[in-house]
């Protein structure tokens, strides 16, 4: 399969190798322009919220360049093809490109409104929000946030266009494309790309790759969602953790089940939503913060507390809370939530002490 330039109609070639030409001849001053956008964008990120994984930057090669600028068109009123870029160095915004890796799709949005919000160093001219595939389509693909920037008074760019035309006073604008995509994204698009665009025999090609392609986005899409998922969860239980916030929010009822929920979401209740009687197990002790809950519900004391009882049946909530506060609290937490020593029966006293003695045996055998 030909190439753009090697299909090239002859009466349109002089007009590409001119471009060329030039190209060759600037190439070497848009490299510092890259290199400049490329460090001011690395230091403005380095100490963001949402530090991404790396930025790259590249100038397009010449041959790249010449591949593009080769492109032709039917023109709406009919005719012979013409050059779809006729005039390159005008309208191409990619001879400069930049791309920022994230981790997760929610950063490609704080990524680009944080590039957006330096106005003294870049104009935005451009935000839009590239796939292949999509929810409206009903098809799968990668998705990048490209932005077209606008450097503002940038001194690289005065190099540059002095030696593009030394006739014109420099002003340091100059357009160049700057993408915001995930890690995940990124590799899927760069493997896409080097054999559906950049494979060396383009017969090599069969139908199935285009499933095989549909398939990994569509399992790609499900990764990063379960990532994003999980990072929320994350930040969720984190929060527990901060006296200054979430940490000090009260134990109500609700609060209790929504913070055991999150962390012990495989340990529920099945019969109704009422946790009232674990708000009055907790404040017995004192306990009436978030980051005590969070503090108690500890998973290595978790593992030894059910090491300890031996439990014949999975614990619900109910249990095993109670059983953490007598682990933690001992003959303290019978005294304060169990009937009194007189009164008769005493089924709950009778069996807290039943469930203290097997831990007291548990931790003589295993101190």
């Amino acid at each position: 399969m030909a190439s753009n330039w090697d299909s090239l109609d002859p009466q349109l070639r002089e007009s590409v190798q001119a471009n060329v030409e030039l190209y060759e001849r600037v190439r070497p001053a848009l490299k510092l322009v890259t290199r400049d956008v490329l460090l001011t964008l690395r230091d403005m990120l380095k100490n963001s919220e949402s530090v991404p994984l790396f930025v790259t930057g590249r100038t397009k090669t010449v041959e790249s360049f010449r591949e593009k600028i080769s492109r032709t068109e039917v023109p709406l009123e009919g005719g012979p093809r013409v050059l779809k870029f006729p005039d390159p160095f005008r309208t191409l915004n990619d001879m400069v490109g930049l791309r920022v890796i994230t981790k997760l799709p929610a950063e490609n949005a704080a990524v680009a409104n944080l590039i957006k919000r330096q106005r003294q160093l870049f104009d935005c001219r451009g935000d839009l929000e590239k796939d292949i595939g999509s929810i409206e389509s009903g098809t799968y693909g990668y998705s990048s946030r490209h932005l077209i920037l606008r450097t503002i008074q940038n001194e690289s760019v005065k190099a540059y266009q002095q030696v593009f035309n030394p006739d014109i006073p420099p002003n340091g604008s100059y357009f160049f494309e700057c993408q915001i995509r995930t890690v995940f994204a990124h590799a899927w698009s760069e493997i896409e790309h080097d054999i559906r665009f950049k494979a060396e025999d383009p017969r090599a090609w069969t139908p199935h790759f285009d499933r095989q392609f549909t398939a990994t986005a569509a399992m790609l899409e499900t990764v990063e969602s379960a990532f994003a998922d999980l990072h929320e969860r994350y930040e969720e239980v984190r929060g527990y953790w901060d006296l200054d916030g979430e940490g000090s929010m009260p134990l109500t009822p609700n609060r209790v089940r929504d913070v055991w929920r999150t962390l012990l979401p495989h340990v529920d209740r099945k019969v109704d939503d009422d946790w009232g009687w674990a708000a009055e197990l907790l404040a017995a002790h004192g306990l009436n913060k978030t980051v005590e809950l969070a503090g108690l519900l500890s998973a290595n004391r978790i593992t030894e507390v059910r090491k300890a009882l031996d439990h014949r049946y999975s614990p619900g909530p109910d249990r095993l809370l109670d059983d953490l506060l007598l682990w933690q609290y001992g003959t303290e937490h019978i005294d304060l939530t169990a009937e009194a020593p007189d009164v008769a029966p005493h089924p709950r006293r009778d069996s807290l002490q039943r469930r203290l003695k097997q831990i007291e045996r548990y931790r003589l055998t295993n101190s």
